[in-house]
């Protein structure tokens, strides 16, 4: 048997925790099982994640036996028949303590029918991220009392956020209000649209279940979010070249008082061994405005399996293995955010990452981005609209209007 054949391919979302844990986990299953198969960890970006599974069809023709793959794309997976039902295989040995070992909310969006296409990788949805330390300093304290005539507090509302961040922005000491992820990739602009849209009491399906970004909470909320990226006095100056990691790792490194990110960002401030503010950290719901809830954006990590792959047992074995309460709690302990509640809860992992216990909360206003084959299609529009908004005049109701006219017709 050649090398090539004895080849076992993995396509890895980049990122140090990612890469680490998995290395980690084919070794232990290796050392557990005998296996023999040589892998290959390939770590890419999102752009280029999703070309080599899905548009280059290499979960399908055999070119990735394993693959992460998000829940924005997973609908694209399985209508494409690029990935492996997985029913056969959980019947026949299903992992340990399945389902009731996962919160609903993270089976949900890899199950189409009686169809299941994937098990959960990596999760933690968006929360509001900041520095405890610079909210409990008494002398912060006292300037923002003195300043605004009213305690400082972490912020409820979005416009209290955009105070509280001019306040703790202090370029001169490398010290900002916020970071947001502009960089254009599709992705971080358009959660965050959706996040001042929810957050401001909008839908982003229509009765008919048709995307519509044309409504007043959509405008509102284009509106508030351009105006805050480009603020110069709240706002960390790299902002539109960072997409969620470099802002996470910005936040790691003490560059930012609060940011809106995914929670593992926070957690990787506790594990990451650069971090500057270990023990500094904690999370809440997101700010919203006045009169409504707050919400949170659920997109998840899944394990998946090329439907062309000639290892698929091994790839099921390996990923059962890898899912299991030990392993979670092992991608959890590298950086990375475990999906099993026996991690959310797990004494060792709350005693290093205090804030561990609160993904239950989070999950309850969590909300999931429609499931369309085409989503990547309308995402990279809404992504070009927000874009506009940030880098010009053009009112957002005509951007919008625009953006709403070219998703016309790709609205299935």
């Amino acid at each position: 048997m050649s090398s090539a054949d004895n080849l076992f391919r993995i396509a890895v979302r980049k990122f140090g925790p990612f890469e680490s844990a998995m290395e980690k986990l084919w070794k232990k299953y290796c050392a557990h099982t005998g296996c023999k198969l040589q892998a290959e960890f390939v770590p890419m970006d999102l752009h280029p994640l999703h070309e080599a599974t899905l548009v280059n069809k290499g979960l399908a023709n055999g070119s990735w036996d394993v693959a992460h793959i998000n829940t924005d794309w997973i609908y694209e997976a399985y209508t494409s028949g690029s990935v492996e039902k997985l029913n056969q295989y959980i019947e026949a040995n299903p992992p340990a303590n399945y389902p009731v070992g996962w919160s609903n909310s993270l089976l949900r969006m890899q199950q189409f029918g009686e169809d299941i296409v994937g098990l959960p990788f990596h999760d933690g949805p968006e929360c509001f991220i900041y520095r405890k330390d610079l909210f409990n300093d008494l002398k912060e304290q006292e300037a923002y009392l003195s300043q605004f005539g009213k305690p400082l507090q972490v912020p409820a509302t979005w416009d209290e956020f955009q105070q509280v961040a001019r306040f703790f922005h202090r370029p001169e000491r490398n010290l900002y209000g916020s970071v947001f992820a502009c960089l254009a990739d599709g992705h971080n602009t358009v959660f965050d649209f959706c996040l001042q849209l929810w957050t401001r009491g909008g839908s982003l399906v229509d009765d008919d279940g048709k995307v519509n970004v044309l409504t007043r909470e959509a405008i509102e909320g284009l509106n508030f979010y351009r105006q805050l990226v480009n603020d110069k006095s709240a706002v960390h100056p790299k902002s539109d070249e960072y997409e969620s990691v470099q802002a996470g790792l910005a936040f790691a490194r003490g560059e930012v008082a609060m940011m809106i990110n995914w929670f593992g960002f926070a957690s990787m401030c506790e594990v990451y061994e650069e971090s500057k503010v270990k023990g500094k950290v904690d999370i809440t719901t997101l700010p919203h405005s006045e009169g409504k809830d707050s919400a949170s954006l659920n997109v998840y990590w899944l394990y998946t399996i090329g439907s062309g792959s000639k290892y698929k047992k091994t790839a099921y074995d390996f990923v059962r293995f890898a899912v299991n309460q030990e392993n979670d709690k092992l991608l959890t302990m590298e950086g990375g955010i475990g999906c099993r509640i026996s991690t959310w809860k797990d004494a060792e992992v709350n005693e290093v990452i205090p804030y561990y216990h609160k993904l239950e909360m989070l999950h309850k206003t969590a909300r999931s981005l429609p499931q369309k084959s085409n989503w990547a299609q309308i995402a990279s529009l809404i992504d070009e609209a927000v874009l506009t908004a940030m880098r010009s005049d053009m009112p957002a109701e005509e951007i919008l209007s625009r953006a709403q006219n070219k998703i016309q017709t790709l609205n299935t």
